[in-house]
């Protein structure tokens, strides 16, 4: 079965789940966002850069939603999702302009400074930004509907399972692309990729912009099912997270982002109930197992099985 239609049934799955047990449906829609952050960190991860301060762009978006409904009430909440989009993708574009010439080590720090400059800001602004007590952000109209609650979880579920699958569909398009093997080539020889007459610079931005993207896309989707922005949201712990899903998934497949997150949602909420002291240490000896019997994450393993049965073959 081609990893295509495994993904089109398990958001058939999800969705079903999420119909059948209501209680579940901002669970659920939490743990797509995580996936789709995920999706974000995995793309420069390819050209072997590691962030780790990509959540202040789900920071950035969620805080944009949060304002752009302070000012206008009555924005529908697709409204939202793409205002709040759209202001941190251009803040991911702003910002990738100078950390892309920078690598390794390098990388991954700048992007922790600058998002815990602005998790400081933040929480220092309180008159703007309500401090770490945040904003409160109101059940807005969907698709020019009010609706209760249940009905609202239930179209957002919805549009965060359509928007995962179209974002796991473009991270595919985009890695098989000119523009994608150029980002892979970047971690192998960045020096051969400059001599084929490719600027280094703008193959890592473009991943850099559209990483971004997704990772907005997440943090705008949290405001709406949260209810609530705080700049917790882009904190270097979040990052962290997200940096965890993307290994414990693989970086190969769009699909990798997702099962990790599922993993990790789960792992961490079975843990947190029964393991309320020591479930960071549960989550830790998972990415240590994952670590060590499949480095290149669970999708990773996948893939090379599929590929040893069709060499028996």
């Amino acid at each position: 079965m081609k990893f295509g239609l495994i993904s089109f049934v398990l958001a058939c799955v999800v969705l079903a789940l999420g119909l059948m047990f209501p209680w579940s449906k901002t669970i659920v829609i939490l743990g797509l966002c995580y996936g789709l952050a995920s999706l974000g960190v995995a793309l420069p991860a390819r050209s072997g850069q590691v962030s780790f301060g990509h959540a202040m762009f789900a920071c950035v978006a969620a805080y944009a939603v949060a304002f752009v409904a302070k000012a206008f009430p009555a924005t529908d909440g697709l409204v939202l999702i793409l205002a709040g989009t759209l202001i941190s993708t251009l803040f991911a574009a702003l910002t990738g302009l100078f950390i892309v010439r920078y690598r390794g080590i390098f990388f991954g720090m700048l992007n922790l400074a600058v998002s815990m400059v602005i998790v400081a800001l933040l929480g220092k602004l309180y008159s703007l930004t309500g401090g770490t007590d945040g904003i409160r952000v109101d059940r807005p109209a969907i698709f020019g509907f009010v609706t209760e609650r249940n009905e609202f979880e239930t179209i957002l579920l919805v549009l965060t399972l359509a928007i995962s699958l179209a974002a796991g569909w473009f991270y595919q398009r985009f890695i098989k692309s000119g523009s994608g093997e150029a980002l892979l080539g970047l971690k192998s020889n960045e020096t051969r990729l400059e001599y084929l007459g490719l600027s280094a610079h703008r193959v890592l931005w473009v991943g850099y912009v559209i990483s971004g993207l997704f990772v907005s896309l997440s943090g705008a989707i949290f405001a709406l099912a949260q209810g609530l922005v705080t700049p917790d949201i882009g904190s270097w712990t979040r990052s962290g997270e997200l940096v965890f899903i993307t290994i414990l998934g693989g970086v190969s497949h769009s699909l990798g982002a997702f099962i990790g997150a599922a993993i990790f949602e789960a792992v961490k909420l079975t843990a947190a109930a029964y393991m309320a002291g020591v479930w960071q240490l549960l989550l830790g000896f998972t990415l240590l197992f994952v670590i060590v019997v499949a480095p290149d994450g669970i999708i990773g393993a996948l893939e090379k099985r599929k590929e040893k049965k069709g060499e028996q073959v």
